[in-house]
């Protein structure tokens, strides 16, 4: 059992594919854990695990020492915390862990406005990388902003999500580092994608191309862990959705151009990942990309 130190009880809102491993790591941990999700089944599934399931935000949020969430975007964040009498039920001098996905900019603007309650409400950012085969397994990447004082209460529950916490600074500084790895990391998508089209319109076989970029200064995320596994088996089951790519590729085009910073490459993957979210639907597997570069082959042939 990892140590709890002052934590007596943490509430975790958002029991998806990602949050519902990662309140079960806290259960294992040893910590007492309320969680929050729309879904029943949800919350069914994480009281079988231990935990306390609760169909009220604000009942889950109630006396918590450390507030996680896990949810679609920082305007969900804001709307669960601030929404209604929600922030009523969050105890003094508690923290709050934003393990979303959310703007930077938002995070900054939400930290003031809970600390405006005059409760002593604190915030860290804590994002995720690594998907939902780490959050099962509790390997997960995790990159934290925020006080220091702060980070290090945070630290006690997040080591029990995650392999690797890397502080990046204050406020916000986490929510920046996800935008940015999740551009790298798309682009990676879109320029191994199109590598092995290419190949193949060339006559190379796919699973070659894949093979000799993985031995070669080509290699990348995507040619070692999805090419073969989801892409080139027509699987695309990776669980991580299309939609939320695009989703974390633009909060990094806006933070660019919130900095003043002209980024062609940049603008033109938030394009192909906007556009590909309409042609295939946000909820499609992200690894579908595939399907709508090959048909923006075909259109220009």
């Amino acid at each position: 059992m990892k140590d709890q130190g002052s934590i007596a009880k943490v509430a975790f809102i958002g029991l998806g594919a990602m949050g519902l491993p990662m309140a079960g790591h806290l259960v294992a941990a040893g910590f007492d854990v309320t969680g929050f999700d729309l879904s029943e089944e949800a919350r069914q599934r994480f009281a079988s695990a231990g935990g306390s399931g609760c169909g009220e935000i604000a009942t889950a949020l109630w006396n918590a020492d450390v507030v996680i969430t896990m949810l679609p975007n920082g305007k969900v964040v804001r709307d669960v915390l601030l929404g209604g009498e929600n922030w009523r039920s969050l105890k003094k001098d508690a923290l709050i862990v934003d393990m979303s996905s959310s703007a930077p900019a938002d995070t900054q603007r939400l930290a003031k406005d809970l600390k405006d309650k005059g409760q002593g409400l604190r915030l860290v950012d804590a994002p995720v990388s690594g998907g939902t085969k780490r959050a099962i397994s509790g390997s997960l990447a995790i990159m934290v902003g925020g006080e220091v004082a702060d980070v290090d209460q945070a630290e006690r529950v997040l080591t029990a999500m995650g392999e690797k916490i890397f502080r990046t600074g204050p406020i916000g500084s986490g929510h920046a580092m996800k935008a940015i790895n999740n551009y790298v990391s798309g682009a990676g998508v879109v320029a191994t994608m199109e590598g092995v089209l290419l190949g193949e319109k060339f006559g190379l076989e796919p699973s070659i191309v894949v093979d000799i970029l993985n031995a070669s200064s080509g290699r990348s995320n995507t040619s070692e862990l999805k090419m073969k596994q989801f892409v080139l088996s027509e699987t695309f089951n990776s669980g991580f959705a299309l939609g939320l790519m695009a989703k974390d590729i633009r909060i990094a085009s806006d933070l660019a151009s919130e900095l003043g910073i002209n980024l062609k490459s940049l603008a033109a993957t938030v394009d192909v990942w906007e556009q590909a979210t309409k042609s295939l639907g946000g909820n499609a597997d992200h690894t579908e990309m595939v399907k709508h570069i090959a048909a923006t082959l075909n259109s220009n042939e």
